[in-house]
């Protein structure tokens, strides 16, 4: 069969790389694509929010099957063109992708389904939430309502410092459309983790779990990135935790788009806070969370095309995931000043000796080819990734190839699976 994977990303290269491994598939192409996914699928110069070139790529090749790997196609409904012209295709509809695209949909229906979340309060204008920010108190969480690449959160320590990110937000535009309205909400005091599961709107299987490090520098300082770095299994999603994340979160989540008339299928990301045991969830997002992508597919045993297969066709029944008893980590690797500006065409050395070290492969993010070399274009550059018996032999395996590759002012954090081996 045929496979499109939408997306130029590190989860894209991870999607690819596991996809073409499946006996079902004789050819994947990746739209955009990257230098990584170039040597598994054939790259084809269309963007990911390019929906109608998509579609008719995918009409005149005979696609199978369609993978949507980022965020904005989803929003923009790619999903929904596919299946009009009887198309194959994994993924959640435009409604359902809501749950990730509006923080504020997001929030309401975790209000009323019973999800455990955070004290919130929605706001389009400046003065109300100032006087919200004032009466909470600091900290507290200022975060755009829409699509901001996973950057669109201000975790605020001071009233000043959340004041001036609703400025910035609902007046100053530096989210754009994104931030013209905000979620104001209670900070909670925890230790984050990425619960994961695939569903077909009914029904749900758990992934395994997995933590992601947001926080730019070592021992979560700085401003929040789209991820730094991830590692599976994460020893905080207890059997307790894991059992209310399924019941409480991810369960209630999928019953909840149901009732709302936009049943939820694909990948639904719980981004939970855990405190004593307690669970609160921070987020969803509506696909493979990036990094957490690498390291969980690394670690996946089973053949993910007929998961994926099943849930595009809305039906998981029989379906289950077998899954490495090794650990994983990936180290991500980022240009000089992510998540803020950062420069472009660098050129990167040590590739390919990182990729022949045991267990390791080196995922594509932000990355092009340019005479022969590969160079920098974006600012999450690489996802070095590395199985290991151990989260220790993992994260060792995973710096050895991390210092093998180097560029003008690559920037990585030190820290990556730590809090595993501390506990």
């Amino acid at each position: 069969m045929k496979v499109l994977v939408v997306g130029g990303g590190g989860r894209e290269h991870a999607l690819v790389w596991k996809i073409a491994q499946s006996p079902l598939v004789t050819t994947v192409f990746c739209a955009p694509g990257n230098p990584g996914t170039a040597g598994l699928a054939t790259n084809l110069p269309i963007a990911v929010d390019e929906i109608d070139k998509l579609l008719g790529f995918a009409k005149k090749e005979g696609i199978d099957l369609t993978v949507v790997g980022p965020e904005l196609p989803l929003s923009l409904g790619i999903v929904d063109l596919f299946q009009e012209y009887g198309l194959t295709v994994f993924g959640p509809s435009r409604a359902a992708a809501r749950i990730e695209a509006s923080k504020a949909f997001s929030k309401d229906l975790m209000k009323k389904y019973g999800i455990p979340t955070a004290a919130y309060d929605v706001f389009t204008e400046i003065d109300p939430a100032l006087a919200f920010i004032r009466a909470t108190g600091a900290p507290i969480v200022v975060k755009a309502d829409g699509l901001a690449a996973g950057k669109g959160v201000v975790v605020a320590r001071t009233e000043e410092e959340a004041e001036e990110a609703v400025r910035e937000m609902l007046s100053g535009n530096a989210f754009g459309s994104a931030g013209s309205r905000v979620v104001i909400e209670e900070f909670l005091e925890g230790e984050e983790a990425s619960f994961l599961a695939i569903t077909d709107g009914k029904q749900v299987i758990p992934l395994a779990s997995a933590q992601d490090h947001k926080a730019i520098f070592d021992n979560d300082q700085g401003p929040n990135t789209g991820g730094m770095g991830a590692y599976s299994p994460a020893p905080v999603v207890t059997p307790d935790v894991h059992a209310v994340a399924m019941a409480e979160v991810v369960q209630r989540a999928v019953d909840g788009m149901a009732a709302e008339g936009c049943p939820y299928r694909g990948i639904l990301y719980a981004g939970l806070m855990v405190k004593d045991g307690r669970v609160k969830t921070l987020e969803f997002n509506a696909r493979f969370g990036d990094p957490e992508c690498q390291p969980l597919l690394m670690r996946m045993q089973s053949d993910i095309v007929p998961l994926l297969l099943a849930v595009a066709e809305g039906d998981l029944s029989g379906k289950e995931i077998q899954w490495h008893d090794q650990a994983a980590v990936c180290v991500v690797m980022a240009a000089e000043g992510y998540p803020g500006d950062y420069p472009k065409g660098d050129v990167i050395t040590g590739i390919e000796a990182a990729n022949a070290g045991e267990g390791t492969t080196v995922f594509h993010a932000g990355t092009a080819e340019r005479d022969g070399a590969i160079v920098t274009n974006g600012g999450r550059v690489l996802g070095v990734t590395a199985l290991g018996d151990t989260v220790a032999e993992a994260i060792q395996r995973a710096y050895r190839a991390v210092d093998l590759i180097s560029w003008r002012g690559e920037q990585h954090r030190g820290d990556i699976g730590q809090k595993a081996l501390n506990r």
